[in-house]
């Protein structure tokens, strides 16, 4: 039986529930991208399925919108799978199991997978509805959005005409995104020398941060647990002799680490040092992170010999004089981070130190300049660097005649103007820029809460709110 049947807007509903049918997590999205296809076949409409797993429906201009420029209506396949505990779904092969309370959608244990089926079933309720008054359509439905933006990095854009974009990715109604952050993963590759070294080995461990988006929540001043664990092992450097084994911190490069961990050995016991460390740690980030940890155990067998002193030497001061967080705030959008990095991933393996650092500007000269720092002081330490997955930023349009438009109609709607806004993560509309000239693009959506969590819920009333207003928009582009 359908959880959402009778809920408007119905067509809407209809293909979510559908779609939360498959199993669409990041990496396996085949069979979603399948059923959008099938979709367009059995309609008749011209559909393409390209090497990186992205869909392209293209339907063409209603009766009346003929000579319209056409339009693009994107978002991504993927999903978050995050569940409870106790949640015995296994999300690589099952569907969601969708509940309806009061005005919230969510789904029994698990995320939701609002973002992004929202835009997926609103595109496919339009490609639907042979009474839509509309452009022509190109609905863009990019794969592996959650896991680095791969879809869309590797999207052949050859069948696409329309430069414009309503990009339906945002979490918040009344929003409109305009602009983002262009970033890359900067890795830093210090290679070592080991010899032996006598005293006792122990493993130092930093606990107890927040954590936290290092593109969402890099202005909160939070502690990244990494670059800690550098001014720790400097301090227990200069206090006697020490050698570095291993250091390592952080699972997601665009995460600010909340725990770090250093394998070293020493003449004497560390506590000593490592109380005056935590201590200062805790005055400094007091508001921020006012859990911050500081322990030391023995460990008798260390996975690897300890660095050569000049190699440790050059691990602590990587970790010490390496830049980290917020580089530079807009001069012209106030409270916007303009540029920044974060160490989100740092391991250690018998040949070498890797430190992966997630690059963010929203101004190109300024994401390449700090780039080719990393690069110049990992050069000096003897190392050298990989640059993956670099991508544009999305740069503000100061003259934009979509988003006027949009402005118009919502304020016609809700009798309130919308909120204008640049954030300092990366969305897909970056990337899509920098492959279509000239490109212009608006990112919003219906109220979403707590995604990427078991908690995620999706508003009934936001999404028919927002549904409105999308057929409004695609009403008004006649030109």
């Amino acid at each position: 039986m359908s959880v959402l049947e009778g809920i408007e807007p119905k067509g809407v509903m209809y293909f979510f529930e559908k779609l939360s049918e498959i199993p669409r997590g990041s990496g396996n999205t085949a069979a979603a991208a399948e059923f959008c296809m099938s979709f367009a076949r059995s309609r008749g409409l011209e559909c393409h399925l390209d090497k990186a797993g992205n869909c392209i429906i293209i339907k063409e201009a209603a009766p009346g919108y003929e000579g319209a420029a056409p339009v693009i209506i994107q978002g991504h396949l993927d999903m978050v799978c995050e569940k409870e505990e106790n949640a015995l779904l296994d999300m690589s092969a099952e569907g969601l199991r969708l509940r309806v309370e009061g005005d919230k959608i969510s789904a029994e244990g698990t995320t939701l997978g609002g973002d992004d089926g929202i835009a997926v079933a609103m595109a496919l309720a339009i490609l639907d509805d042979k009474t839509i008054p509309h452009p022509r359509l190109e609905v863009l439905l990019t794969a592996d959005e959650e896991i680095g933006m791969i879809g869309a990095a590797k999207l052949d854009p050859s069948p696409l005409k329309g430069r414009r974009l309503l990009n339906i990715d945002s979490e918040e109604e009344g929003v409109f995104t305009v602009s983002c952050a262009g970033g890359n993963v900067t890795k830093c590759i210090i290679p070592v020398s080991r010899e032996d070294f006598p005293g006792d080995s122990f493993e130092i461990k930093i606990s107890g941060l927040k954590g936290g988006h290092s593109g969402v929540e890099i202005d909160k001043g939070r502690a990244n647990a990494d670059m800690l664990l550098g001014r720790v092992l400097r301090t227990l450097e200069k206090s006697g002799k020490m050698r570095v084994i291993s250091v390592s911190g952080g699972l997601m490069d665009n995460a600010i680490p909340a725990a770090a961990c250093a394998v070293v050995k020493l003449d004497g016991n560390p506590e000593g040092v490592l109380k005056e460390c935590e201590n200062i740690f805790a005055a400094e980030f007091a508001a921020s992170d006012a859990e911050i940890k500081i322990s030391a155990s023995g460990i008798a067998d260390p996975e690897y010999a300890p660095m050569t002193e000049e190699a440790s030497h050059r691990v602590v001061s990587a970790l010490c004089c390496m830049p980290d967080g917020i580089q530079r705030m807009s001069m012209n959008i106030p409270g916007l981070v303009q540029t920044s990095l974060n160490l989100g991933i740092l391991k250690t393996s018998e040949e070498a130190v890797e430190a992966s650092f997630c690059v963010r500007s929203s101004v190109s000269s300024e994401k390449d300049a700090l780039t080719e720092r990393l690069k110049l002081m990992t050069e000096l330490l003897g190392g050298s660097c990989e640059i993956i997955g670099d991508y544009p930023p999305w740069e503000y349009l100061t003259d934009s005649p979509l988003r006027e438009l949009m402005k118009k109609i919502y304020i016609e709607m809700y009798g309130s103007e919308p909120k204008i806004e640049a954030i300092h993560a990366g969305v897909e509309c970056g990337i899509l820029a920098g492959k279509l000239p000239g490109l212009e693009c608006v990112s919003f959506g219906p109220n979403l809460s707590n995604i990427h969590t078991p908690s995620e819920t999706m508003s009934i009333a936001s999404v028919k709110r927002v549904w409105e207003f999308l057929l409004k928009v695609l009403a008004e582009l006649r030109q």
